[in-house]
């Protein structure tokens, strides 16, 4: 029997939906602790300069293979929204290919309202996050 994949746009759309069963930004952010929590633990060998995230106010490590024509990231923060953070992330890309990720413009993350309601560092590491994301795809097409 085969399983039933969710797109990248349906992911999202269930993304967005969780997000907007939470009316206060404190439960929000409860929430994406919770995601964080749920990270699969990363290799401390790992956490290496050279898979930091660059422009971080926290340390952020990223990691990717291509796995069958599609991208598998892990990660692992040393902050715990910055972990939910870039674990929401990881589980919208992880698994697809490199072409759906650089042609992705990462809107769903503008309606849950995420950018506006961090604090300047916070949302600065957001776009370093994204934009590494991004480079993994493009440096795979």
């Amino acid at each position: 029997m085969t399983k039933m994949v969710k797109t990248l746009k349906e992911v999202q759309e269930g993304i967005v939906e969780d997000f907007s069963m939470y009316d206060e930004w404190l439960d929000k952010y409860e929430y994406l602790i919770e995601l964080g929590k749920g990270l699969a633990p990363y290799p401390e060998e790992n956490k290496t300069d050279d898979r930091l995230i660059k422009g971080c106010q926290s340390r952020v490590w990223l990691d990717w293979k291509m796995e069958e024509g599609r991208l598998l990231f892990s990660a692992d923060s040393d902050a715990i929204i910055t972990r939910g953070i870039i674990s929401l992330l990881i589980s919208v890309y992880s698994g697809r290919t490199p072409e759906e990720i650089a042609a992705d413009d990462f809107s769903f993350l503008d309606r849950i309202g995420l950018k506006e309601n961090l604090s300047p560092t916070r949302a600065n590491g957001l776009v370093s996050m994204i934009r590494t994301i991004r480079r993994a795809a493009e440096s795979n097409l």
